[in-house]
């Protein structure tokens, strides 16, 4: 069909532009149902006018029958929405550490009574979470990047060997898999220095730190960008709470 229409004159740009437009349709419905699908609390409807979620997980191209981890899920917002998308077929695993379990309300009216059947819970410690090799085709880090780099011991938090982290996600991940990266953030060129103090991270430093773990980028979003953030506000209360620049980076792992 491709050729048909180029050697017909039809012309290539505007054939990529129809194509484009035919698959974001298609998806639409798969992403954009998960949004609209009955049953969802008021606190996540609210949540998504700030987090676009429909077109955060078209960026994932998590399709139906997929297994996705949602790792650091908190409350799992993001895993009853992969949940919808997977659907019967396919399996969400939330993973959460103890710590981040401490600070996840609403994760267990959201689970229970079976009410999302294909989502598997485990609280794990990050450092030695024993995945099985090739066994995820998506894996989901949103906004939580830059708490593996967090240090306070005062606040229950514990140490996290970030390498080693990334090396569990690479190896869980099917060759071919996608890892969605989304976070607030930090001014450029401070690497993780403001992820205790602000809970932001530097975009090209996350970058530079998964690709040093066999990640590639394959795809970068400007969806959540804000100018009017200058960075320099802590992310999750205050000022910049709900108004953060965030980065969003989809990678993969080799074929």
């Amino acid at each position: 069909m491709t050729r048909t229409l180029w050697s017909a004159g039809f012309p290539a740009a505007l054939l990529c532009v129809c194509l484009l437009a035919s698959v974001r349709a298609n998806a639409a419905d798969i992403y954009d149902g998960a949004v609209a699908h009955p049953g969802r609390s008021a606190a996540d409807l609210k949540r998504d006018e700030l987090d676009h979620p429909a077109d955060i997980l078209r960026l994932s191209g998590i399709k139906p029958g997929m297994r996705v981890a949602d790792v650091v899920a908190g409350s799992g917002y993001f895993s009853e929405l992969a949940s919808y998308v997977v659907g019967p077929q396919g399996k969400v695993i939330l993973i959460n550490n103890a710590a981040s379990e401490q600070w996840s309300d609403g994760l267990q009216a959201r689970l229970q009574g079976n009410r999302l059947g294909n989502v598997e819970r485990e609280t794990l410690d990050l450092n030695h979470m024993n995945l099985k090799p090739a066994s995820f085709d998506a894996i989901l880090l949103i906004k939580v990047y830059h708490d593996l780099y967090w240090v306070d011991p005062q606040a229950g938090w514990p140490k996290i060997n970030v390498s080693a982290v990334l090396d569990q996600l690479a190896r869980a991940l099917k060759p071919g898999g996608v890892l969605l990266l989304e976070d607030h953030s930090a001014k450029a060129g401070t690497g993780s220095t403001a992820a205790t103090s602000l809970h932001r991270i530097d975009e090209a430093f996350a970058i530079k730190d998964f690709e040093s773990h066999g990640f590639k980028v394959v795809a970068k979003s400007d969806l959540l960008r804000r100018q009017d953030d200058a960075r320099d506000q802590i992310s999750y209360k205050g000022p910049a709470l709900g108004k953060t620049d965030r980065f969003v980076v989809v990678f993969k792992t080799a074929s």
